[in-house]
């Protein structure tokens, strides 16, 4: 039989996927081709906005209509988050939460054989360790996403995630470091480490993000080690100085700021202030060598005013980002900022997003144009309709470079020349 996953939402998800598959593949099912019709389809949802919710259903429906006999299974964040969703999803057959991934299988194999509906949502529970999975290879064979950690303590009160993943939950060295070694031995030469909330791992099992990064620097064949996305007030001086001692270390920071404006963190209940922030900014710039900092920005969160936004726009401004993930803030039933006053009409919401999206277009041209005349090793991925190779730099400025195909996967040294859009031009040396 034909199995096919729909992944909606983070890199986690992403991994999450991978490892279903697997263990779909390990027990007889196969791999549908992109455009065969699937007799398995499950849709890992994503619950992090009402929009993502919306396009579960919309996959969902979608799935059902395209393929009226297929076993059609909904797991991920949305049915963790909220287990009474039974009836909104009529078109599923199985539901599984989070929690019971590892029981997708048998689920499986139970409705082929009766027919019966299945949900299987657990709750968290504070003692719950970390859920193994394991993804020794992708379809590509240059980069690789590892998952190291799950959950969140943090509790942000425009975020539902704590309640899709439970609590933090970290993974042990060994089990990092004998995937890594499958990947590398695969011909993987880039690892990139995620999590709900990387910068906590190890925090329940007495070890430290650094331990995770210095492991996976170990394994010989790994060439790079970057970070998902991270949160600022944890990249402390001794964390930054002890990744800076790893030559395979990355200096590309996700910083995810959600806002400028002191006034506004607060109402979003997050953990350090944009001064705090712009410290730990300065530090980052001044330990590592031609580092880049990116980041995630809430526009038009309940209770914005004018004023909120404006500093919020000159902070990013402040902060001159090299990318930067613009979004109006969209309700999430389930959370405290739902039921906040002074909601913001959602045309508003999407007028502030624009007016940031400008401002952080051109700290990102500013920042591709001071790599013009630079060195740098850059890992070559795909080659795009146009013939060139699309790679990456260590601090992930996008560069394209003419070169033969065989040459994807590889890592060379070449100099930046120009800006073209959304890619700097190099030439190899």
């Amino acid at each position: 039989m034909l199995a096919k996953i729909i992944t909606l939402g983070c890199k986690v998800n992403q991994y999450e996927s991978e490892a279903m598959m697997r263990n779909l593949n390990a027990a007889g099912f196969k791999t549908a081709e992109e455009n065969q019709n699937a007799d398995i389809i499950i849709v890992n949802s994503c619950a992090v906005t009402s929009v993502s919710e919306h396009k579960a259903q919309k996959m969902v429906r979608r799935a059902r209509r395209e393929n009226e006999n297929a076993v059609i299974v909904l797991t991920g964040c949305v049915p963790q988050a909220f287990p009474d969703i039974g009836d909104k999803y009529p078109e599923v057959d199985i539901i599984l939460g989070n929690k019971c991934r590892a029981a997708l299988v048998p689920a499986i194999e139970q409705y082929l054989k009766n027919h019966m509906r299945l949900m299987m949502i657990d709750k968290y529970e504070k003692n719950d360790k970390y859920e193994e999975l394991s993804v020794p290879s992708y379809q590509k064979r240059t980069r690789a996403f590892i998952k190291i950690e799950d959950g969140c303590n943090r509790f942000c009160s425009y975020c539902i995630i704590p309640y899709a993943r439970g609590r933090v939950r970290s993974r042990e060295l060994d089990d990092i470091k004998n995937e890594v070694t499958s990947l590398a031995k695969s011909g993987y030469s880039e690892i990139v480490l995620v999590g709900i909330n990387l910068s906590c791992y190890g925090t329940d099992i007495g070890l430290e993000l650094c331990d995770a990064v210095d492991a996976v620097c170990e394994v010989d064949g790994i060439e790079r080690v970057r970070l998902g996305s991270l949160e600022p007030e944890l990249m402390s001086i001794e964390v930054l100085n002890r990744l800076n001692k790893q030559a395979k270390f990355c200096p590309q920071f996700h910083l995810s700021l959600q806002s400028g404006c002191d006034e506004t963190l607060k109402r979003m209940n997050r953990k350090y202030t944009t001064e705090e922030y712009a410290k730990i900014v300065d530090n980052i710039r001044s330990i590592f060598d031609n580092s880049s900092i990116t980041t995630d920005i809430m526009t038009g969160f309940p209770g914005e005013t004018e004023e909120e936004f404006e500093k919020s726009c000159k902070f990013a401004e402040k902060i001159a980002f090299a990318k930067a993930h613009i979004f109006p803030y969209s309700r999430r039933e389930g959370t405290v900022a739902d039921k906040a006053p002074n909601q913001i009409p959602n045309e508003l919401k999407k007028e502030r997003a624009n007016i940031m999206i400008d401002i952080t277009e051109k700290t990102r041209q500013a920042f591709m144009k001071s790599q013009i005349g630079l060195i740098q090793e850059v890992l070559l991925e795909t080659r795009t309709k146009d013939g060139m190779l699309e790679g990456y730099t260590k601090n992930y400025t996008p560069v394209l470079i003419e070169g033969d195909k065989d040459m994807c996967g590889k890592i060379v040294k070449a100099k930046i020349e120009k800006v073209d859009g959304e890619y700097c031009i190099a030439s190899i040396i």
